[in-house]
């Protein structure tokens, strides 16, 4: 990774998540000319550089200028995992200490980046570990994107020109990423972005546990693609497993979705419907039933997920045959399912696990340290 610039007694502007509209107007209020924003863009997002001294098509006068004042400053990882079947798991601290994590999963000629938006979740659905930790902050835009350019540095694509490391990004890490909409969407921006990431709008997709009214307004601000996490067939079945069903109850949220996926200009486009499968909870045959009745009319896809274990969770994953038969009444009433294949189980890859790893083993390092002193002060 290049070195970031000197730090300096006065706080910076940090670039990293900055569009090309914020970029141009942070030019244009340093006295500098629109294009500037371009030339840093494709240095920044296309070829890695995070030191303004090696910017060569800016001159010098400005490049003294911008380290004055501005800096290009990505999370930091501060663990690294890689799975035998390919799957890469970062857990990377951010702005005063906070953990996130990040996951890129291989799969043919695809690399799916999975990213998050917030430090822990406010949303605690019972079936999610990230929940469980409870939720310290947002994002900000240049700690998302950043993620984004910490992947594809750890492979040293920036340097081979292969960008193209993470060919999809999924907001699906952890929080809510409608909870968090400004940041959210600025980073989205520039995933899209052709002086950036030039991802397409079919390769960007953002997943909600059921936000209706950020959902209703980003209708009117974005085309990425959609998932819903759903989870349950019935209002009385997800608002144990989803509690914010009980403020936006399943009507509202497919209504909204709906909406969403006609506002755009695709007219194949499909929602995504996330379906987490949980041994005796919602995984039987009349529950699978219920679903496709509920979803009948409804444009998606359904993405069926065997649960993922962890340490505070009593809820069990399903057996294979359980899986099958619930994706069979599915597949049998004509919706396109795909079962979501196990990735990097030898990692912890469920969302959360690593970040849970990482602060325990901190927090056995802070204990231990305290109990050396406490017995150095004894001694002496």
């Amino acid at each position: 990774m290049n070195n970031p610039v000197a730090q300096s007694s006065e706080p910076r502007v940090n670039l990293l998540g900055m569009t090309r509209a914020q970029l141009e107007q942070f030019f244009v209020e340093l006295g500098d000319k629109k294009f500037r924003a371009q030339q840093v863009m494709k240095w920044i997002h296309q070829m890695g550089v995070i030191d303004f001294e090696q910017m060569t098509n800016i001159g010098k006068n400005l490049r003294e200028k911008l380290q004055a004042i501005a800096e290009i400053r990505p999370p930091e990882i501060v663990s690294q995992k890689d799975s035998e079947d390919g799957t890469r798991k970062w857990a990377i601290r951010v702005e005063g200490g906070g953990l996130v994590e990040a996951v890129l999963i291989p799969e043919g000629d695809r690399a799916t980046l999975c990213v998050s938006s917030q430090v822990g979740c406010s949303l605690d659905c019972s079936f999610c570990s990230t929940g469980k930790q409870g939720f310290q902050r947002d994002l900000t835009a240049a700690e998302i994107i950043g993620q984004v350019w910490l992947a594809i540095d750890s492979y040293n694509a920036f340097n081979s020109g292969n960008k193209r490391v993470v060919t999809n990004v999924v907001m699906m890490g952890m929080g809510e990423p409608l909870l968090n909409f400004d940041n959210v969407v600025s980073a989205m921006d520039l995933m899209l972005e052709d002086l950036a990431y030039g991802l397409s709008k079919r390769r960007v997709t953002l997943s909600t546990s059921g936000v209706v009214p950020a959902l209703d307004k980003l209708a009117t601000c974005s085309e990425v693609s959609l998932a819903i996490s759903l989870h349950a067939p019935n209002d009385a079945l997800r608002n144990e497993l989803v509690p914010i069903n009980r403020k936006y109850p399943i009507a509202e949220l497919l209504r909204s979705a709906r909406e969403y996926i006609d506002a755009q200009s695709d007219s194949k486009r499909v929602v995504t419907v996330e379906y987490t499968l949980i041994a005796g909870v919602n995984d039987s045959k009349e529950q699978a039933r219920e679903l496709a009745q509920l979803l009948r009319d409804f444009p998606c896809k359904i993405n069926l997920i065997p649960f993922n274990t962890f340490a505070q969770s009593d809820y069990r994953r399903p057996s294979g045959n359980a899986v099958s038969r619930f994706w069979q009444v599915l597949v049998d009433a004509g919706f396109t399912v795909t079962v979501r294949t196990t990735r990097g189980d030898d990692i912890d890859a469920a969302c959360g696990q690593l970040v849970g790893q990482v602060v325990d083993k901190t927090r056995r390092a802070e204990r231990h340290r305290q109990a050396v002193e406490t017995q150095a002060v004894r001694m002496v």
